[in-house]
């Protein structure tokens, strides 16, 4: 999970950065359709640092739930990336 962490963390300081240079496009009159491309770049970087932490999630959280005795804590995990995918497909 640490490397997934460090990776979504250095991805997130690069979109911090990408959404500044969008900031700037907007504050300078840039083509619409530029600034547009640009937000379709940071939503696609988005989705790769979510991919990275639910690929984390799986292998650390969830495998310790499903593999626990608790019956209650397994339903749970698996109850919370159900809504995790809900959601996703609601946006």
């Amino acid at each position: 999970m640490e490397t997934a962490k460090s990776e979504a963390l250095k991805r997130m300081k690069s979109i911090a950065g990408h959404v500044k240079g969008i900031e700037r496009m907007l504050e300078s009159d840039a083509y619409c359709i530029d600034v547009i491309k640009q937000i379709q770049a940071v939503d696609a970087a988005l989705a790769k640092v979510s991919g990275l932490l639910l690929e984390g999630h799986l292998h650390s959280c969830v495998i310790t739930a499903v593999r626990g005795e608790d019956l209650q804590e397994r339903e749970r995990v698996l109850d919370e990336i159900a809504q995790v995918f809900t959601t996703s497909t609601k946006i």
